[in-house]
């Protein structure tokens, strides 16, 4: 089973096929046997959180988490199928050491994952999910077996349902009366997204809210957002905007009346001159990835905001916003922070809501509202590479990035990047030209492939 110095932890917790390494039986009651030690250690306290998504294996997932974490001292509370951040939001607000979630998010049915909160509802600090992770590897060098359990059996409790559901309603203000359409992916919203719309007087229809273990992310949800704007944009008339939430309903992506797709670029540029009218966007600063388009970096330009760049990764877009004291950040995926209502991770519900708020309050289709977001075209290559050497050290490499910065002289954006996961260089090319982002791709791809591509 050798880790050969891999971590198991990721941007966004442990994930991997369900029932293989490292999401088999044992791993997995490893897992929730170091998380207690660990949490005991630090004296966070001894109660865990648990819920998860409504995949087939997330169950028996969560059992084995539980039953690892019972061994090593914890009490451990069902919350049942409950999104991302619903985890997150009650395991700040109930006094638990941390929470568990079991979800694969956008992931097909057939994988799964483990994210852990601490008790401020932010994902772990790296150096705890590394001495997660190296005591992880030591049990797995002893001999144990792994008991069987009925816990993840359980629905989870109704009062924790009960407090998250009320917490998003009471994050908004006035958004009766509209007329959406929502996508719940099969997925974790199924068992939220019709009670909180319900709440709020919000004119709401379904689709793909039955969850059968299998179908989850399925030609749904926010890896085809196409399927909801396709639906609004048949309706005639009838909705004036369209929602699709991801498998753990951490993010959410949009199409305005006409069937239109609005991603998170396009929420940040609404939310964050919304926030900026009442008041609310600290330091007048929006933090995006390096992936926004530069559309959404000009729009926000002329609307007096700046826009700070992190790393993909909501993990990493929280850290800046955590460091530089930002109200609101977010991923073209549809991963939207709002600070402002003390969220500490992406939700996808929260999100909805805000813009159905924000379409009410200024009286305007969504398509107004992000009407100048000029999309500049944007181009992704991968390139297999036998190394992963620093590209600044590679000078046919260097000099292309260099040429093709230059000439595109502010207008336009190049990054080049290898992948955290596979053996493969990325490059992302804007330009207000198509033809010239082609060029400048194939021109800059072509650099790596003589250099660092693999045969």
């Amino acid at each position: 089973m050798g880790t050969n110095g891999r971590q198991l932890f990721g941007t966004d917790g442990i994930r991997g096929v369900a029932g293989e390494y490292p999401l088999d039986r044992r791993t997995v009651f490893a897992i929730g046997r170091a998380l207690a030690d660990q949490l005991r250690a630090s004296g966070a306290g001894r109660r865990l959180l648990i819920g998860q998504d409504t995949r087939e294996s997330s169950s028996g997932i969560a059992d084995l988490v539980a039953s690892g974490a019972r061994a090593g001292g914890l009490e451990v509370e069902s919350a049942g199928v409950i999104t991302t951040p619903g985890v997150a939001y009650l395991t700040r607000t109930s006094a638990f050491a941390a929470g568990v979630v079991v979800s694969a998010s956008h992931n097909p049915w057939q994988d799964n994952g483990i994210k852990v909160f601490s008790s401020d509802g932010f994902k772990l600090p790296d150096e705890l999910e590394h001495r997660i992770e190296q005591e992880i590897f030591a049990l797995l060098r002893e001999s144990f077996q792994t008991p069987p359990s009925a816990f993840a059996s359980l629905p989870g409790s109704p009062g924790m349902h009960a407090r998250y559901v009320r917490w998003l309603a009471e994050s908004v203000r006035d958004v009766a009366g509209l007329r959406v359409l929502v996508d719940c992916a099969n997925g974790a919203a199924c068992a939220f997204a019709r009670e909180v719309f319900s709440l709020l007087h919000v004119q709401a229809a379904f689709l793909h809210d039955a969850p059968n273990g299998r179908n989850i992310n399925q030609g749904c949800g926010a890896l085809h957002p196409e399927t909801v704007a396709r639906a609004v944009a048949d309706s005639g008339g009838k909705y004036d905007v369209g929602i699709t939430f991801d498998g753990d309903a951490d993010r959410a992506l949009f199409s305005d009346a006409s069937g239109q797709v609005v991603n998170g670029d396009g929420v940040l540029l609404m939310a964050a001159r919304d926030m900026l009218a009442r008041g609310t966007l600290a330091h007048s600063t929006v933090v995006a990835t390096t992936m926004s388009n530069m559309g959404l970096e000009l729009a926000l330009r002329r609307s007096g905001i700046r826009m700070l760049r992190a790393p993909v990764g909501d993990k990493y877009v929280l850290d800046e916003m955590r460091q530089t004291g930002a109200a609101l950040g977010g991923e073209q995926s549809g991963h939207i922070i709002f600070r402002d209502t003390d969220a500490t991770t992406g939700d996808g519900l929260l999100t909805a809501l805000r813009v159905l708020q924000i379409m009410r309050a200024a009286r305007r289709p969504l398509a107004d509202l992000v009407s100048d977001l000029q999309v500049f075209p944007q181009t992704i290559k991968n390139i297999r590479v036998r190394e992963k050497k620093p590209l600044a050290e590679v000078p046919e490499i260097a000099r292309a990035i260099q040429a093709a910065e230059t000439e595109l002289n502010g207008n336009g954006r190049v990054v080049v990047r290898y992948s955290g996961t596979e053996p493969l260089a990325r490059v992302m090319v804007e330009a207000e030209n198509a033809e010239r982002m082609r060029r400048l791709t194939e021109e800059i791809a072509g650099a790596i492939q003589r250099t660092l591509g693999s045969s």
